[in-house]
């Protein structure tokens, strides 16, 4: 007998040799029957795996990451025998699960087609009806690779070849499929309930361009048809929202072929921009910041000095002015640290909170560009604070409430990350866990519940990363707290403590929008192009009934415009339901309407967005409404 210890503290004494999924129906037939795989003693297995020594065991299901990872994987393979059935000359060469779905890579003369994923769905329906078991086995390198020489999958042989000597080779079938997988996959077939085949794709193999290309063919699948259903939803909602659709449609910003991932911004863009740019700026003065600016190209030294050139080259644009070597900056710390060694400095000035709008380029390959959600020219709202060490954790502090301040006014709910030295790093072992440890201790004197993302830190210093949760429940990182001791090492950085000597401060990086381009993406489909009204390229549309109406329409305009108000007219001769429908399309927040009435008693018919009708109101009386509106920044109406 071994003894089993479970989730919730409760021992099992099974026989030796019973399975995950044997234990799992010994506690309840539902657990066993939503079961997908198990944690035995930390390592993620198959529900089959004989348990043979004492340990901890948790039943995991759809509801679990490794749950869900195993399901998805498991659907890529049945993916790829149900194409391999259909297209026998298919070879196949990876199919993991990723975020939201999964995709498998083929290599054939056949180009696969829309009406091809429809047929593979079908076949993979046919294969969940078998119910096949997904069956493991271990083998030696020199089996795996004559099995899959034999069938001519030379991707399979290439993986096998390059695997270090003393892996455990591990291959799962199911009917007459078989694949080389780490797994664990789910038991059978039979337990894939709702599934999708989304879209086709090219890929060289391993990612490299000096590969072939193959065929990717990415899927999706849930536990339940209703959560399909409501995925799928959401991404033709997510189309609906699309920033580049939207960015054209409202004339926010336009890419064109002559600037591939320089976006150029347009009129109405520019207001949205100047909107977010000014709100920041009422926010350094709130919370002490200074604003400066440093050039855009600066000499190859400074990078040298500062790390980019060894560690970040590969993303650098460069350039050459009177025979020397220079960079156009894919960061602002270097100028921002040039700007601090300006003067001397006093441990009575500290903390030194410097914040610069600093546009940056990052050399992006073409096949990663995304509308304004990946660019090779951006503006950060970066912010550099030098400080003394016994302040460290309050400064820390006092960023994530700015932070938290900032996202709330947009909506947003977020999660936090802790992100930990990476395996490419500056510095001492010792400086990096001292770090983590201020990032840490702030975040809980704070109360904060964050997630620790192992190895992900920047190259100087670990992180505090802000993922923000969209109206559509998808998650953005934005906003980022970078502790470093690197940087004022590199670059001489001092201050003069009480003791009269000099000494070196602790510095912090910070952004809160991260990319301002990619945060105005962001809220675009946020809000589905409804901008709050602060923010609305314009605020208000007032419309004329009849051109007897338009000179009133036209002064009503200059009335709002003397009082901040960002307001157009609309006095065509057209019908003003087609007017009202109009300005609905480009997402305008209010419209006026003004006929014989409203222009005889100093009124307006008001109508605002996804709301309708408001009523008759004094024109004053308007204008107070929309200036209070816009001093709280409310949110806009759906």
């Amino acid at each position: 007998m071994i003894r089993i210890t479970l989730k919730d503290g409760k021992v099992l004494e099974v026989d030796k040799g019973t399975t995950i999924e044997e234990v799992a129906g010994q506690i309840s037939s539902k657990l066993a029957k939503f079961a997908l795989v198990g944690r035995f003693n930390g390592e993620v297995m198959d529900l089959k795996t004989p348990l043979v020594e004492d340990g901890t065991l948790e039943i995991l299901d759809f509801a679990s990451e490794e749950g869900l990872d195993a399901y998805r994987h498991s659907s890529a393979h049945i993916m790829a025998q149900a194409v391999q059935n259909l297209f026998p000359d298919v070879k196949i060469g990876m199919g993991p699960s990723i975020k939201d779905g999964f995709y498998y890579d083929f290599d054939t003369e056949h180009v696969f087609t829309p009406e091809d994923l429809e047929k593979i769905e079908e076949e993979m329906e046919r294969i969940v009806r078998e119910d096949l078991r997904f069956e493991r086995r271990e083998v030696s390198r020199e089996e795996a690779i004559a099995f899959f020489r034999e069938r001519g999958e030379d991707y399979k042989v290439e993986i096998v070849s390059e695997l270090p000597e003393g892996s455990t080779i591990t291959m799962y079938s199911q009917g007459g499929f078989t694949d080389l997988c780490r797994g664990p996959h789910i038991p059978s077939t039979g337990k894939l309930k709702a599934f999708k085949l989304m879209s086709l794709a090219g890929a060289y193999w391993k990612g490299s361009e000096d590969n072939k290309m193959l065929q990717r063919i990415y899927g999706t699948s849930f536990f339940k048809k209703g959560q399909l259903q409501e995925y799928l939803h959401r991404l033709e909602e997510a189309k609906k929202r699309d920033h580049r659709k939207l960015g054209r449609e409202l004339e926010l910003f336009t890419l064109e072929e002559e600037g591939p991932g320089f976006p150029f911004f347009l009129p109405k863009g520019m207001v949205v921009r100047n909107a977010l740019e000014d709100y920041m700026r009422e926010m350094y003065e709130k919370w002490g910041y200074q604003e400066i600016q440093t050039p855009i190209i600066l000499n190859r030294s400074l990078w040298e000095q500062s790390g980019h050139w060894d560690h970040y080259q590969e993303n650098m644009y460069f350039t050459e002015i009177d025979g020397a070597d220079y960079a156009i900056k894919p960061m602002n710390c270097p100028g921002c640290m040039i700007v601090y060694k300006h003067g001397q400095h006093s441990y009575r000035e500290m903390p030194i909170r410097l914040a610069e709008m600093g546009l940056v380029h990052r050399h992006e390959k073409s096949g990663v560009l995304h509308g304004l959600m990946r660019v090779r020219a951006f503006t950060q709202d970066d912010a550099h604070i030098f400080m003394l060490y016994p302040q460290i954790t309050e400064e820390i502090k006092n960023v994530i409430q700015m932070v938290d301040e900032v996202y709330r006014v947009f909506g947003f709910k977020y999660n936090v990350e802790l992100s930990t030295r990476p395996e490419k790093a500056m510095g001492d072992i010792e400086i990096w866990d001292k770090a983590t440890e201020d990032l840490r201790q702030a975040l809980e004197e704070l109360g904060i519940n964050y997630a620790l993302n192992e190895g992900d830190g920047a190259f100087y210093g670990p992180k505090i990363d802000f993922h923000l949760e969209d109206s559509l429940g998808r998650t953005w990182q934005c906003g980022t707290i970078q502790l470093d001791f690197q940087m004022p090492e590199k670059f001489d950085l001092t201050y003069i403590g009480e003791d009269g000597q000099k000494h070196r401060p602790a510095m912090i990086h910070r952004a809160i929008f991260g990319s301002i381009e990619r945060f105005i993406g962001i809220l675009i489909e946020h809000f589905g192009g409804a901008f709050p009204l602060w923010m609305a390229p314009v605020q208000a549309r007032i419309m004329s009934i009849s051109d007897n109406n338009a000179d009133t329409v036209r002064e009503l305009v200059q009335q709002l415009k003397k009082e901040g108000i960002r307001v157009e007219a609309d006095v065509r001769s057209e019908k003003i339901g087609y007017k009202i429908r109009e300005a609905q399309v480009q997402k305008i927040p209010y419209m006026m309407v003004v006929g014989d009435k409203e222009m005889a008693e100093g009124t307006v018919s008001l109508r605002q967005r996804g709301a309708g009708d408001q009523g008759v109101f004094p024109v004053e009386d308007v204008i107070l409404r929309l200036r209070e509106e816009i001093a709280e920044k409310s949110f806009p109406m759906a």
